[in-house]
């Protein structure tokens, strides 16, 4: 029975397609074992139980000369483990994760799939260590049997880059067909609430929206669920203190951070409208390349959200012009008050906005549907036939 090892050097759980390709490959059969370590602001997210999943970890380790020693130590549990347990495949998913994967691949019988979901910064490694990862991940991806990108442009780059590889795909952060909401939702009786889910920090949640929320009516208020990054420590209070002083603290609410995703998905479905911003003005590749790689916009159609983006060219046609968001320019609290405003004026055209985007997650933006050519390739190592087994799984869910 093919065994599948994924590795990460942060916790697996704060990547949702993680637990969607490991939920798929554990419903058929496969054990997964994952190997990960703590991580700062996201540690307390967790995986749901699966009989065929095995989540261990080791310790959160700060920067600093302790951790190039605990990075070792992970290095060699990875390569202890998987000498040990002969996985059918690897899956590594994060830069740091490339020099184990790296050494896995000349292992015989252990073929290696490298997942990225961020891509590196456009500016040189600032370190000789991180010029070690970005060589290695060159490396890597040319003896991987499969790398995984979340984006077309991404993985464009990644082919220039990094080229020649041996196979690649492009598979989008969708949710699960399983995180569907059952049905569709009624008109909101009092509040209109505004979502935004993940990572709390400027880029994503500027100070703008607190001041765009002055410019709607009082019942149209704020929900944030998610967790502080190193580089955002009291952001969250800054975003309260700025709506006190403006008078209305009690329109915001912050919720601490929510392990499971399930729970997070309920919470998402008690909200009518999702936020997904991005810069407008960035040099970051990852914010210029996030359609289909952001989690946020694809979790909020699940739940029957109306959207509110950045428009952004890929945004507009993904989203906007397909009816399921307003765009807006994320620098202009004036601008993201109109596109709520939109919504809040024609709740009945909100709520068929939010049905039109679960609909379209239910049918094929769901992670079986993307995930359907990743998992036939990694089944073909012992040589079944992978349709049946998540054509079940995506009927299931329905």
């Amino acid at each position: 029975m093919s065994r599948i090892l994924y590795i990460q050097y942060t916790n697996p759980a704060g990547y949702p397609p993680l637990q969607h390709s490991s939920r798929i490959l554990a419903d058929a059969g496969w054990p997964v074992l994952f190997l990960g370590t703590g991580a700062a602001g996201a540690d307390a997210l967790a995986f749901p139980e699966h009989k065929n999943i095995t989540v261990r970890k080791m310790e959160f380790c700060a920067s600093g000369w302790r951790q190039k020693l605990h990075f070792l130590r992970y290095c060699a549990w990875v390569l202890r483990t998987a000498v040990r347990w002969r996985p059918s495949w690897v899956y590594a998913s994060d830069p740091l994760s490339c020099p184990a994967a790296l050494l896995l691949t000349w292992v015989p019988g252990i073929r290696v799939l490298y997942h990225e979901h961020d891509s590196p910064a456009n500016t040189p490694p600032t370190s000789r260590f991180l010029s070690f990862i970005a060589s290695v991940r060159r490396s890597l991806a040319r003896r991987a049997d499969l790398c995984v990108l979340p984006n077309a442009k991404r993985l464009e780059r990644f082919h220039r880059e990094c080229g020649p590889v041996r196979d690649s795909a492009c598979v989008w952060n969708c949710p699960a067909a399983s995180d569907v909401l059952a049905g569709p939702r009624s008109l909101p009786a009092e509040s209109v609430w505004i979502l935004y889910h993940g990572s709390i920090v400027p880029e994503r949640l500027p100070p703008t929206v607190i001041d765009a929320l002055a410019l709607l009516p009082p019942f149209v208020k704020l929900r944030v669920a998610g967790y502080e990054t190193v580089g955002s420590k009291g952001y969250s209070a800054e975003l309260r203190t700025r709506a006190e002083a403006m008078g209305f603290g009690d329109r915001i609410e912050l919720l601490s951070t929510i392990p499971q995703r399930d729970d997070l998905l309920r919470a998402t479905a008690k909200s009518d409208i999702g936020l997904a911003l991005m810069p407008i003005d960035t040099d970051d590749p990852n914010c210029e390349t996030m359609t289909g790689a952001s989690n946020k916009a694809f979790d909020y159609l699940a739940c029957g959200l109306a959207l509110v983006v950045s428009d952004l060219p890929d945004w507009r046609e993904m989203f906007v012009d397909e009816g399921y968001a307003r765009g807006c320019d994320p620098r202009k609290p004036e601008s993201i008050a109109n596109a709520i405003g939109c919504w809040v004026e024609d709740l009945p055209g909100m709520r068929a906005a939010g049905e039109a985007g679960r609909q379209k997650i239910r049918k094929s933006w769901n992670y079986e549907n993307v995930f359907q050519p990743v998992f036939e390739r990694l089944s073909k190592t012992d040589g079944r036939e992978a349709t049946p087994a998540i054509d079940q799984q995506l009927e299931n869910a329905r």
